[in-house]
């Protein structure tokens, strides 16, 4: 009796450590991605507005407004007209809203492009575009998806 609970309790340890292994889609996960447009300024404090559209290989999307606060040593004007975002570990679209934390250092004038990688909880999202302006600083912050 007791062999045959440890052969049980050593198959389930071996098929549960066999699921953090499994592909992305074989856990659910869905691939999402956000084509945006961000434009702000920084003066110490650090402040952008935006949209984009949200659209998954489920076939789900959705509109989302962006807000990004912060501040630090950081002085500056830009526009990201053509941002591409990846988000990683989205079970659902919803799971994409939300304030995500942000660090960044930042030098740029006239066109300059951007790359950043922002958490929050299981979600990741990363963040690429271009644009034009002039910044300079460290600013630390949020960066908020909202419907």
């Amino acid at each position: 009796m007791r062999s045959r609970i440890l052969s049980l309790l050593g198959a389930t340890l071996l098929l549960a450590g066999g699921l953090g292994t499994l592909p992305a889609q074989a856990r659910g996960d869905i691939d999402c991605k956000m084509h945006y447009t961000l434009k702000g300024w920084s003066i110490f404090y650090q402040t952008a507005k935006g949209s984009g559209v949200v659209t998954c290989d489920n076939g789900q999307s959705m509109h989302v407004v962006i807000e990004t606060k912060g501040g630090g040593l950081t002085i500056g004007k830009s526009e990201i007209k053509h941002g591409v975002g990846r988000f990683s570990g989205v079970r659902d679209i919803r799971e994409v809203l939300g304030a995500y934390a942000t660090a960044e250092v930042h030098a740029g004038v006239v066109k300059s492009s951007a790359a950043q990688v922002l958490v929050k909880g299981n979600v990741t999202l990363a963040l690429a575009g271009t644009g034009e302006g002039w910044d300079l600083g460290i600013a630390f912050g949020k960066f908020v998806i909202k419907p």
